[in-house]
């Protein structure tokens, strides 16, 4: 039994708490690198048709030999696939890169509005669902107005909106909304990506020195105590077992209000009204 939480969703399933992404992972890295993961625990691998390593993925998955009932997989709709006829091509050949007759997540990778074709994907998404080669659906770095039109032109709520999301970009308002909505929220970039000193500042070095781990150990662990799901990513075996060792200790109130106050709008990624629009 996984020692990680399994968090509800709002269509009766579940995803784990912790995961693995491959962002940046080679092709031809990533077979060894998510066997790498798996033999440490992770069971929930997040990656993306535009990732280009969906086909090491699933060779990946293929040698476990671990049971397909005990593995969570994500793949995400790419910004050029975006479309009905597209869209149900795209899981097609997701899937079988994947050597998978089904998903458990899949996502709209961007909402690319100047396209105009979020909602009419969102609508296929709902049909690949039905036609069982997804288990759940969802979004990835929706903004509110993005939600709010999904909801009103639909009949699916997404189950997550995975977005960018560390200690200095908190992403409160779209939490907010996922809580009043029922949606989980999903941390990519968990770790700041190394685009700033995130291991530095000092709540927590702090919080490193006092439970004797590492500053992205006590990172992980404030996703997880804020009811985030979170894939942090590394080519290292060493800091792919490491980062999976987060159930050992618990962040006090203190610390956690310590490292919330950190927000600082911190944007490092691509801004979701630009991101894949030409």
């Amino acid at each position: 039994m996984s020692q990680v939480p399994r968090i509800p969703l709002n269509d009766g399933n579940s995803i784990p708490q912790l995961g693995f992404g491959v962002f940046l992972v080679q092709p031809d890295e990533a077979e060894r690198i998510v066997s790498d993961a798996l033999e440490a625990g992770y069971r929930h691998i997040d990656t993306a048709a535009i990732y280009g390593n969906e086909v090491g993925v699933g060779r990946a998955i293929a040698a476990s030999g671990i049971p397909r009932d005990e593995l969570f997989i994500t793949t995400k709709l790419a910004n050029p696939d975006q479309g009905t006829r597209s869209a149900h091509d795209a899981i097609d050949l997701s899937l079988a890169k994947l050597q998978l007759d089904k998903v458990d997540l899949y996502l709209i990778h961007w909402p690319t509005p100047a396209r105009d074709l979020y909602v009419e994907s969102w609508q296929a998404m709902e049909q690949i669902r039905d036609d069982g080669k997804t288990t759940s659906i969802g979004v990835s770095n929706f903004q509110i107005p993005h939600l709010d039109r999904l909801l009103a032109e639909t009949e699916t709520v997404p189950a997550v909106n995975q977005i960018e999301l560390h200690p200095t970009f908190q992403q409160r308002e779209i939490r907010a909304w996922g809580v009043e909505h029922d949606m989980r929220i999903e941390s990519w970039g968990p770790l700041g990506q190394g685009k700033y000193d995130l291991f530095g500042l000092a709540p927590i070095t702090a919080a490193a020195t006092a439970h004797g781990v590492t500053p992205a150990q006590i990172v992980i662990r404030w996703h997880l105590q804020s009811g985030l799901i979170v894939f942090p990513k590394s080519n290292s075996v060493d800091r792919i077992r490491e980062n999976f060792d987060v159930f050992g200790f618990e962040l006090s109130g203190e610390e956690l209000a310590a490292i919330d106050a950190l927000e600082a709008d911190n944007r490092v990624g691509g801004h979701p009204d630009v991101v894949g629009n030409a």
